[in-house]
């Protein structure tokens, strides 16, 4: 199976609700989300590499909630379909937000200097990120409150924004917090060349 046709057949059993399938239709045929890289050089900075992140966050959150202690001491259950919206979409923001250009760099067999492609940002809707993926999402199908507070602070401390008001967010909202441990596992554990 592709990661396409898993990344749809997670979507389509679990997302059910009003405006789903507009969505899925948008990313299939009005953007590059299938294409798209998930970053210029962090991780996963290749084509389809915005989809494999995705799968590998979708993965790293059911993980995390299946544990037992988590879902218990810390109240924290999610529906499937909540689940896979919160991991699938969290990076919506970085639909059509890459273009391809280009950097010399120098061959080191022959010395010369040679044009490669490499990914840049063209942010045509720079509305932030977190809060961007929100917006996105809600211009087809309604989040939950939960739902639209993981996906906005999914990037938890290693986000821009002031420290007190992303430890308020994560403490209020547990998923907010399970979904930024699952995308940092996914970046920096699965998906870094280091």
């Amino acid at each position: 199976m592709t990661d396409k046709e898993e990344f749809i057949k997670i979507y389509t059993e679990n997302i059910t609700r009003d405006g789903a399938d507009k969505l899925l239709d948008f990313l299939e045929n009005k953007s590059d989300f299938f294409t798209a890289p998930a970053s210029t050089r962090y991780h996963n900075a290749f084509e389809g590499g915005l989809l494999r992140h995705s799968l590998n966050v979708y993965h790293c959150l059911c993980a995390y909630l299946e544990r037992e202690r988590v879902s218990r001491e810390y109240h924290l259950t999610a529906s499937p379909e909540t689940a896979a919206i919160v991991a699938l979409l969290h990076d919506m923001c970085k639909v059509n937000f890459y273009k391809v250009g280009w950097r010399n760099v120098k061959n080191e067999q022959t010395g010369q200097w040679e044009k490669q492609p490499k990914y840049e940002i063209h942010d045509t809707l720079p509305y932030g990120h977190g809060e961007k993926s929100v917006y996105m999402i809600s211009g087809f199908m309604r989040l939950s409150r939960e739902e639209a507070m993981a996906i906005r602070w999914h990037m938890g401390f290693s986000g821009i924004e002031d420290k007190n008001t992303i430890g308020q967010a994560l403490a209020m909202y547990p998923l907010a917090f399970a979904l930024s441990v699952a995308d940092m596992e996914a970046s920096y554990f699965l998906e870094s060349d280091n």
